[in-house]
């Protein structure tokens, strides 16, 4: 995979995640306990959203990391070689993941 092709598809992914998490961030508020508005089943529906957003929002933050720590190596001329073994990441893997930081050898 292209160096500029891998940084674009990089962005791509951040900017998409981002998005994400700002159209997401209203079921990460605290639930509302008031019996009147709400009632007992609303609001366990309600909680399991907001649990379930909260473990999708964690998810997302542990992707931007790998992004960011990619094109932190694109910036170093590191992108491509594997960060544990520094042997060539194949090519199909960065390009069905571009921010994955290792080889498939040191991934199994």
């Amino acid at each position: 995979m292209d160096v500029d092709e891998a940084k674009i598809a990089l962005i791509a992914m951040r900017d998409e995640i981002l998005a994400l998490s700002e159209a997401a961030k209203d079921n990460r508020k605290p639930v509302t306990l008031d019996q009147q508005s709400v009632g007992r089943l609303s609001r366990m529906d309600s909680l399991q959203v907001q649990a379930m957003d909260k473990a999708q929002d964690a998810a997302r933050a542990k992707k931007l990391l790998r992004i960011e720590a990619a094109l932190g190596r694109i910036a170093e001329g590191d992108f491509g070689y594997c960060v544990t073994c520094d042997e060539a990441i194949g090519e199909k893997r960065l390009e069905i993941d571009p921010s994955t930081p290792l080889c498939i050898r040191c991934a199994t």
